[in-house]
Order: structure tokens, then sequence, then C-alpha cells
């Protein structure tokens, strides 16, 4: 049997030589080996229809993580993506839980340089009380963009998916601003505007702004590294919840919105898709700490047009 020896450097982790080897093979077990070495990750956080949408147009060639609150979801979408050539692991995380964010990163670093950041996750004012939805979509996603952006690879960029609901809340005092954006993100739950939030919608619109304003921060930081970080905020995309909802007791209430909105109709995962694309592409290396609305002008319409009505309820 042939012995091996390992060759440490700068360059590699290790180098695995064969002694008495011809060239030829020496220099395809270093190609291998350089190839593993450098795979790039695209890591996933909330694997539902927008996620997948970015996560499918970016992914071609890398390895994908997918987490999210349930494994059995994150295991549903990997076969999905692997059936249609992508190579995927998965693992649990819990937004709202920052040993579930270090698991994470750990988990996805093991793989490789992690290229692309996605954070599709979170909960809606529908779904969960004050207390979750701030820990979840206020400081588990703040967790997340500080956490990553100690490893995001150089040229490696990251979207944080927002809501249109964000845009709904009035102008914040600068202070406020400053707090939401810059506060270490221990101290977030306990700023005393967002402790005495006390109405689910407020929650989720607090929460919202807090994660635009917490990408133009994390922008700062995150360009040292070489990387970009940007946020969208879509409007009503059609995804299997929101489907539910335009067939379900609240429907005219929705369909009342879409009717006053610009575009006149609900907007489609791959539209979100699209735009991330751009973003985290070559051609958006210049774009970074924005946030992007894409609700078929259904914003515009709340301040300025047929939906003004809303402001008394939303």
């Amino acid at each position: 049997m042939q012995s091996r020896r390992l060759i440490f450097d700068k360059k590699s982790k290790f180098d695995t030589a064969f002694e008495g080897e011809s060239v030829e093979n020496l220099y395809l077990c270093r190609q291998i080996n350089r190839d593993l070495q450098m795979k790039e990750v695209s890591v996933l956080v909330g694997a539902g229809s927008i996620g997948q949408a970015i996560i499918r147009r970016v992914s071609a060639g890398k390895h994908v993580v997918l987490a999210d609150y349930s494994e059995e979801n994150a295991k549903r979408t990997a076969k999905t993506l692997e059936d249609a050539g992508f190579e995927c692991s998965t693992i649990r995380c819990d937004l709202g839980n920052k040993e579930d964010i270090l698991a994470l990163v750990a988990f996805a670093t093991s793989k490789g340089e992690v290229k692309f950041l996605v954070n599709a996750a979170g909960v809606s004012p529908s779904q969960a009380p004050v207390e979750e939805i701030l820990r979840v979509d206020l400081y588990g996603t703040s967790v997340l963009l500080e956490e990553f952006g100690k490893v995001i690879a150089e040229g490696g960029s990251g979207v944080i998916i927002s809501s249109q609901s964000g845009h709904r809340l009035p102008a914040l005092p600068q202070e406020q601003n400053d707090a939401l954006a810059m506060s270490p993100v221990e101290e977030l739950m306990r700023l005393p505007f967002i402790k005495e939030i006390n109405d689910t919608l407020k929650a989720y619109q607090y929460s919202k702004r807090c994660n635009v304003l917490r990408v133009a921060y994390e922008a700062c930081r995150w360009a040292k590294r070489g990387a970009t970080i940007n946020s969208i905020s879509p409007g009503i995309i059609i995804t299997p919840l929101a489907n539910d909802e335009l067939h379900g007791p609240r429907a005219k209430g929705y369909l009342d919105m879409i009717a006053g909105m610009p575009a006149r109709r609900a907007g489609t995962p791959d539209e979100v898709g699209d735009l991330a694309e751009f973003l985290m592409s070559s051609r958006g290396r210049f774009i970074s700490g924005a946030d992007f609305l894409i609700d078929g002008g259904c914003t515009a319409s709340y301040w300025y047009g047929d939906l003004r009505y809303l402001k008394a309820t939303h």
C-alpha cells in the first residue's frame, strides 16, 4: 500500500499526495481537493415559496443549506431542489434563537465559503403574539445579519425579505431610527419604545422597519469583507399562505386592497426572485444597504391613492 502524507500550506487546509504517483494523477488529486475546499455555499433561512424562488436563481453549482423552523419543511424543499439538480443539506433553525443561528453559521461554514444569504423566515401579525413577532422578526433577523456578516465570503451578497408593512409606519424620530439600526442586538428588545408595543400589527411594522434600518447599518460592516446586503419589501405575493387568505374569511379585505393598488393584481414569488437575483449578481454590486418595495404600487396607494382609507386600521 502506498504511503500518504498530509502537506499543509497557506493556500489550503490540506493536500493529499501519494508517493510514487504519476504527475498527472497527483495533479488530479490536488484539483479535486481544491474544488472541495472552494465549494461555495448559499444559505436559505425560511424554505417557503419566495425563498425557493430566490435560491434557485443564484445557487447553480453551489451547496445549498436550507434552514427552517420545521426541519420536515426544509427536507421537503431539499427533495424538490435535489430533483432539479441542486446539492442540499438541511438544519432546523428557530430564527428567534441566537444559539440556533450560531449553529447554522457553523453548519454552513463547514460546507464551504458562504457566498449568499437569503432570509425569508418570519412570523406575521395573524400568526403570533407581540413577543414572538419581536423575538423572531426584529431580534432574530438582526442577529442573523450580524453573525453572517462575520463569515460572508468576498464578493458575497445577502437579501433580507422584509415587508411593505414596514413602509406603513410613519416616519420615526431620528433617535429611534438610530436605536433600531445601531443598538447592540441584545439591547433591541429592551428599547423603551419597543417595550411599549402591545399590538401585533405594530410589532410587525416596527420589526420590518428595523430590518431595513439594520440592513443599512450592516452594509457598512459587510463591505469590509467585500460583500453586499440589501432588503426587499414585498406586498401581496401569492404563496400557499396568501392563497389561503384569499379564499378565507378575510378574503374581501385582500381583494379590495388588490383592486385599489395600481397593478390591480397580486405578485408572484418569481417576480421577487428576479429582483433578488439582480441584487445578488455582478450587476448589483453597486447596490448595498438599500430596501426595495415590490408591491404593485400598494404602498403608494396607501399613502396617496385609493387605499388611504386603510390608514384607520393599518
